[in-house]
């Protein structure tokens, strides 16, 4: 009866598996490219001009989702950083109103379309992603820490 039972259970994981799961219910096959451009359909993207302002309002917080050795080249004058692949773990702490104003940016802007992406769907409310990212905002002469 024990092995029926372990039997049963590694059939039921296996039909899981195959039958269900997340690559069962989304498209599969897609690149990185195409996670971004599905990603800024669904964020709000603003441009640097637009992040500037918001910067000299000084009424939101800039989350750069860089590698900190990104971050430690030049950033955002007082952004905090929170890498992407720690977002979802990280956040919470770091930011623990939902309702707070933040852009988010990275090197060119794929990764900050990601993360918001992803903080929109953790229930934060008011999250746009910095268009063109880090290198735009460089190129602008805006300034850097």
């Amino acid at each position: 009866m024990k092995r029926f039972g372990i039997w049963a259970l590694s059939l039921v994981f296996v039909f899981g598996l195959l039958f269900g799961g997340c690559a069962a219910t989304q498209q599969t096959n897609m690149t990185a490219e195409d996670l971004v451009k599905e990603a800024k359909a669904n964020v709000c993207e603003i441009t640097v001009a637009e992040a500037k302002e918001m910067l000299d309002k000084g009424d939101c917080l800039f989350l750069d989702c860089r590698e900190p050795k990104e971050f430690k080249m030049g950033h955002v004058p007082g952004a905090t950083n929170l890498p992407r692949g720690l977002i979802e773990f990280k956040i919470a702490k770091a930011v623990p109103d939902k309702a707070e104003n933040m852009v988010v940016y990275c090197k060119t802007g794929g990764r900050s379309c990601l993360s918001s992406c992803t903080l929109c769907r953790m229930g934060y409310k008011n999250v746009k992603s910095m268009s063109g990212g880090w290198l735009a905002w460089e190129k602008a002469g805006y300034p850097i820490e």
